[in-house]
């Protein structure tokens, strides 16, 4: 049976992650999109919301983490995300992450988007 799906497309936030100096001090958009595979049938069923994953928690994960601590790599942002939705939502058996910063500029030229993805299951020490 194909996994039950909680998207959340086009979260865009303000941060202050990067390697370079520039990005840590000036900040730049994020732009997230979440995908958090859990068994919705009781959801479904029963249309309570403690039965699903609360889309506006989730959100609100996101954005702490965004709008948080600054980071090096994009790929750290991910992991804590992904981390985040499994400590927070026991439903999630598996949570992608998509993290792109618009308009990243590489040796003089401008890229439409730099992004990383990742792609987790739960594992026993997320709980």
């Amino acid at each position: 049976m194909p996994p039950d799906t909680i998207s959340l497309v086009g979260i865009t936030l303000y941060g202050y992650h990067g390697v370079r100096p520039e990005e840590r001090a000036l900040g730049q958009r994020f732009v997230v999109d979440l995908e958090l595979e859990s068994d919705l049938r009781r959801a479904g069923e029963t249309d309570t919301l403690d039965a699903t994953v609360n889309y506006s928690e989730a959100y609100e994960l996101v954005a702490e983490i965004i709008e948080g601590e600054p980071v090096n790599l994009l790929e750290t942002l991910a992991e804590r995300i992904a981390r985040a939705m499994f400590e927070r939502f026991s439903l999630v058996q598996r949570s992608r992450v998509r993290i792109a910063k618009p308009g990243v500029a590489i040796s003089g030229s401008i890229l439409r988007e730099a992004a990383v993805t990742i792609d987790r299951e739960r594992t026993d020490k997320h709980g």
